[in-house]
């Protein structure tokens, strides 16, 4: 399996000290070293780096968090791989344009028998189920969703409609964004925490480093992280249930979808 990381934030925010804790389980306290990838929007234009290398390993990893790359949406994955070869076009995360965007996106699971008719604007071009199924959920969300982003209920709707049909098909933790919004759905691991003022000294799990956040933002800034597994010991990470989604905006939780509704 592989593990994923998310950041949306109101002012555009530095991830380097949560890449640092993430990146050390692409190799060094965990086991998906079969490449990484991380992607953020500048001007809501989609930057991708990947990397087939182990992130813990990475130069091009340690370069970026110690850079302190800096925007309002970022996602991250590490991969361990499970379908599809190590190469560069099965690195997460993916970026496709749809209704004049860019959406980014990546998976944590595997889908067994998930082979659903593609057509020709929306193909894969790697050999991952997770790829497949994007592509999938931007063609749904095309033909389902006339009216695109201006309204975000219905479209939080239709993605957990079409979220929940991937899902039966396997394990299926996806982040999903826009640049405007980052969407996150849950069929087995996922856990965010909200950091705002005032803001507290925190400590990585996979490292033994701390940051005072308060060092680093002032009252105005506000920023939700996502993990696959909480990257901090002393922070209040709220654990996904199976079947949840949520849709945050601007560093802030804006809908949801609890288990059982």
């Amino acid at each position: 399996m592989c593990q994923l990381l998310g950041m949306s934030c109101k002012q555009p925010a530095s991830i380097g000290f949560s890449f640092e804790g993430f990146r050390a389980r692409g190799g060094l306290t965990d086991e998906h070293k079969d490449g990484w990838g991380i992607a953020y929007y500048r001007d809501q234009q989609a930057q991708v780096i990947l990397d087939e290398s182990p992130a813990a390993e990475s130069h091009l990893a340690e370069a970026i968090q110690k850079n302190g790359l800096k925007s309002k949406t970022i996602i991250a994955h590490i991969r361990k791989a499970t379908v599809g070869e190590v190469k560069l076009n099965n690195c997460h995360p993916f970026q496709r344009n749809l209704w004049g965007s860019d959406w980014l996106f990546c998976h944590n699971g595997d889908l067994k028998g998930f082979n659903p008719f593609l057509d020709d604007e929306f193909q894969p071009e790697g050999d991952t189920d997770s790829e497949q199924a994007f592509c999938y959920l931007l063609q749904q969300l095309k033909r389902h969703v006339p009216g695109g982003i201006n309204n975000t209920t219905s479209l939080f709707q239709w993605l957990n409609h079409f979220s929940e049909t991937i899902a039966a098909f396997g394990t299926f933790n996806i982040i999903l964004s826009n640049g405007e919004w980052l969407y996150s759905y849950c069929s087995t691991h996922l856990a965010y925490v909200e950091r705002k003022f005032p803001f507290s000294k925190v400590t990585l799990i996979d490292r033994e480093i701390s940051l005072d956040l308060s060092e680093h933002n002032s009252h105005e800034d506000q920023m939700i992280v996502i993990a696959t597994k909480p990257l901090t010991a002393n922070e209040d990470w709220k654990v996904f249930q199976r079947g949840e989604a949520r849709l945050f905006k601007d560093g802030e939780l804006h809908l949801e979808r609890l288990s059982g509704e």
